[in-house]
């Protein structure tokens, strides 16, 4: 009797719950006088779901929700049991709680770098369409500096001129546009950075982690402008000369009836002097800070944070790190809007026009705080979505060839 009860009560928790209602299975152990303590079979434990539907980070393969003792009745000592039934116990406490299943999501896999794909073009695709009126303001500025001559008369002018719809200009290229190019930033940006790592070696890889990062964003980068270099010049054009074209749909045909197909790569090289450096700067700065902040900052281990502090230290640092990039790359971000507006233009035309201070200082603290806030939010956005598909944050944990070493 006592032994069909216990069967059927572990069949029913297996069957119902499946463990997706619960991250552990409790193994019922009913005594009676005088019989021994009966195991549910290790067959009757499988699951149907996989883990990564509802296994938590929380949660290890020994850490118990209750402990022993808390099974033992009410008035009886735990020292009081009986020999065997203490041994039992002893012999028994790993699997006290039946631990999810044993697989896991496996870094530097084929579904780790889809998961990272993914990310980058949501990180990178929904911020910069959410920022196109300030991005529509800092192009103008670099254009026509005599008419768009600050930040808040920038933002008159197209206020007065295009009304409250002509500040987002522009966002569909922008949206397709740097949804392509994130796609192929941090998903290319992983593999390089596993792939130049297994070169150099676990050794080295820790020793040199910083350039590991530098080459591996800017391979990735070289990628993603092609991806993105068509769809910045429709984005200029149409946010730079009113008239020219409503958005994407016909302002792909007008820019290759008047420029060419080869048109629309003319600023490619530009935008790799602007995208290059923002990138190297963008994804080294942000390894080395988030690895500070977690180093010297919290004095907790990244592995047993939560969730929400690390995502918080995503932010952290992806914002100091955008605010350097903004600095580093605005010169050949003014070039783009440039050469992108002007028909035929050559850089030499660009520095004539805007000077070099100009091409270092015009829409500078607009684009800082553009582009910081903008960081920020695509490491968030990033990490959240690396942890949703059930993958670590970003940084703050061994180079990948030291990860691929254990």
């Amino acid at each position: 009797m006592l032994q069909a009860l216990h069967y059927k009560l572990g069949e029913t928790f297996d069957t119902f719950a499946g463990y997706a209602c619960l991250p552990r299975f409790l193994e019922i152990e009913i005594r009676s006088s005088g019989s021994s303590t009966m195991a549910i079979p290790e067959s009757a434990r499988q699951s149907l779901i996989p883990s990564f539907l509802y296994s938590s980070a929380r949660f290890t393969d020994t850490e118990p929700l209750m402990s022993e003792n808390s099974l033992v009745p009410s008035g009886t000592s735990s020292t009081s049991s009986s020999p065997s039934s203490s041994s039992l116990r002893r012999s028994s406490s790993k699997n006290f709680l039946i631990a999810a299943p044993s697989e896991k999501l496996q870094m530097f896999t084929p579904a780790y770098y889809a998961a990272c794909t993914v990310g980058g073009m949501l990180c990178c695709g929904l911020t910069h369409a959410a920022v196109t009126p300030l991005d529509l303001v800092k192009c103008n500025m670099q254009i026509d500096p005599a008419k768009y001559k600050s930040i808040s008369s920038g933002f008159g002018v197209l206020l007065k001129e295009q009304g409250i719809r002509g500040f987002f200009r522009g966002w569909v290229p922008t949206l397709l546009g740097y949804s392509a190019q994130g796609a192929c930033k941090y998903g290319f940006y992983e593999f390089f950075k596993k792939y130049y790592s297994d070169i150099v070696g676990p050794e080295y890889a820790a020793r040199y982690k910083t350039l590991i990062y530098l080459a591996g964003s800017a391979s990735a980068e070289v990628i993603a402008d092609v991806a993105l270099c068509p769809f910045e010049a429709i984005k200029v054009r149409v946010q730079t000369q009113p008239g020219f074209a409503r958005g994407m749909a016909d302002g792909f045909p007008k820019f290759v009836k008047s420029e060419g197909v080869l048109g629309l790569y003319k600023g490619l090289v530009p935008l790799w002097g602007r995208q290059i450096p923002y990138t190297m700067m963008k994804f080294a700065t942000y390894e080395n800070i988030v690895e500070m902040m977690y180093k010297y900052a919290i004095p907790t281990p990244k592995d047993q944070c939560s969730k929400s502090l690390q995502l918080g230290v995503s932010f952290a640092g992806g914002y100091a790190a955008g605010v350097l990039c903004a600095i580093v790359s605005h010169p050949a971000d003014s070039l783009v809007s440039f050469l992108n507006n002007s028909t035929g233009a050559t850089i030499g035309d660009a520095v004539n026009k805007l000077g070099l201070w100009g091409l270092f200082t015009r829409g500078l603290p607009l684009r800082i705080v553009m582009i910081g806030t903008l960081t920020a939010a695509q490491w968030t956005i990033y990490d959240a979505f690396k942890v949703f598909a059930g993958f670590p944050t970003t940084g703050g944990g061994a180079p990948p060839a030291a990860l691929s070493a254990k």
